[in-house]
């Protein structure tokens, strides 16, 4: 018998405050259960229970060790849980995104999956920074563009495209461009990151080039590039899949098509990898690669 049967025992005794309604439970002897938490208590020189013919109380010795005895075996129970956790998926997924692409990509596919896994407890965080999956903040991320060297296993999902908008009273009163150039006599929504040149590429008879756009107001990231452009501030350059919504029912007209070089940005979902991966999370990644598809 080890420590963790003894703390199973010494519990039991103390909630139910009998040798005898302890020992049916657990399927021993009244006498057996006693010699138990004799050699406890002579281990701990304290006693933990008070003793008579009528009655067995737990003294104050004893019930700061059944605190620390209940929180042990929680402790256990949630560990054991955890591992066999491994082989089902249920438990608490941590899934981080950036806001923009989390509202545009995840959320739209979390009803499904959760119909299909109701055991899984999604807990999904929004955020521009990027977690540490490694140091365990996240249990899957979702990566966009060139991923760096690292010991995380990746999946790719797919890959966003980028579309030039602008809306319909802008261009009512700026007019609309009909090549790259006119540009150059517009107001074009910029990031205000160091490392963004202010710069969108283009393609002209197979020739891959670039211009410099300049504006009146910059911003950290595309949902609000998206909402600028639809209250008429000027033209933007953003994910073609956060805008389609706004494009089908006329808040933003796409522009210049003709000249899109196609380029966009590869998504991958990123998670601590091996044979020892949670079966939350490898079902989770398969069902996002199967939706991306």
């Amino acid at each position: 018998m080890d420590i963790t049967d003894e703390l199973e025992i010494f519990t039991l005794v103390a909630e139910t405050q009998s040798f005898s309604a302890a020992a049916r439970r657990l399927n021993l002897a009244p006498s057996s259960i006693a010699r138990v938490l004799d050699r406890m208590e002579a281990r701990l020189g304290v006693r933990l229970l008070l003793r008579t013919t009528r009655s067995l109380t737990v003294t104050p010795e004893g019930a700061a060790y059944l605190s620390c005895a209940r929180r042990i075996l929680a402790d256990l129970r949630e560990t054991e849980q955890q591992i066999t956790d491994q082989n089902s998926p249920r438990g608490r997924l941590r899934v981080s995104s950036s806001l923009l692409y989390g509202r545009t990509f995840v959320i739209p596919l979390l009803a499904e999956f959760i119909q299909r896994y109701p055991d899984i407890l999604v807990d999904i965080d929004l955020t521009d920074t990027v977690v540490d999956i490694a140091a365990g903040q996240a249990d899957v991320a979702m990566r966009l563009g060139p991923l760096p060297d690292s010991a995380l296993t990746s999946r790719r999902l797919g890959a966003t495209h980028k579309v030039i908008i602008a809306s319909p009273g802008y261009l009512a009163r700026r007019g609309t461009p009909q090549v790259p150039e006119d540009l150059l006599n517009h107001d074009c929504i910029g990031f205000n990151f160091k490392r963004a040149a202010p710069t969108w590429p283009f393609r002209k008879d197979g020739h891959d080039y670039s211009l410099t756009i300049k504006g009146h107001v910059e911003t950290n990231n595309g949902d609000t590039q998206g909402q600028l452009a639809a209250e008429g501030i000027g033209i933007a350059r953003v994910c073609a899949e956060t805008v389609e919504d706004a494009i089908q029912a006329g808040r933003l007209v796409p522009l210049l098509e003709a000249f899109n070089p196609g380029d966009g940005e590869e998504i991958h979902a990123v998670f601590l990898g091996g044979t020892h991966t949670p079966a939350r999370v490898r079902c989770f990644v398969d069902y996002l690669v199967e939706r991306f598809q």
